[in-house]
């Protein structure tokens, strides 16, 4: 038997943040929604009838009220970005560069007080498990963090996944078939 396409997965990582160049991971900041094409743009790629599920952040719901108005707030609390613990808030410039780390130490590399890429793909890939059993179209409002997670599931390699760019207000898009396979069917498309 084929390995027919059972789901569709619509990963849309929210629009940027209004209070940008600060790692923001699991700040509850607000969504810069001023780029109304952008937005119009992304709302036009989502299939008609779709699920839509968001993390619990503030951007990310701002972002799916955005794309999808009148949006019935679903959300999973294991969608949310990573935790980057003493990390958090510090100007882009101001975190460690971790630069010289092969990509699967950098998964396991656990900021002080936070979580590892490696525990946030444990985290969250079980949601995006559950959402592709339910099957059908599947939208998903997160954040960088959760669409590389998803990105490992598709390429079986958690360090491989960091080396993924993941805009603000991008939409990465997965095929998952019948018996679980995983295949990425567009990465980072941006309007």
């Amino acid at each position: 038997m084929s390995d027919l396409l059972h789901a569709e997965i619509f990963l849309i990582r929210h629009a940027p943040v209004a209070e940008s160049g600060r790692l923001a991971g699991r700040l509850d900041l607000s969504a810069d929604l001023s780029n109304q094409a952008a937005l119009a743009a992304v709302a036009a790629r989502l299939p008609p009838g779709a699920m839509l599920t968001s993390s619990p952040a503030r951007r990310c719901l701002m972002t799916a009220e955005a794309l999808v108005p009148g949006f019935a707030a679903r959300t999973d609390e294991r969608l949310w970005e990573q935790d980057f613990g003493e990390w958090e808030g510090l100007e882009h410039g101001a975190v460690p560069d971790l630069g010289s780390l092969a990509p699967e130490a950098l998964a396991g590399h656990c900021p002080p007080g936070g979580e590892s890429f490696r525990d946030l793909c444990a985290r969250t890939n079980p949601a995006l498990l559950d959402l592709a059993r339910r099957g059908g179209a599947q939208v998903v409002i997160a954040h960088a963090g959760t669409v590389r997670a998803a990105l490992s599931l598709a390429t079986g390699s958690v360090g491989g996944a960091l080396s993924f760019q993941v805009a603000p207000l991008s939409l990465t898009r997965f095929h998952v078939g019948r018996h679980g396979h995983w295949s990425v069917a567009e990465v980072n498309w941006q309007p």
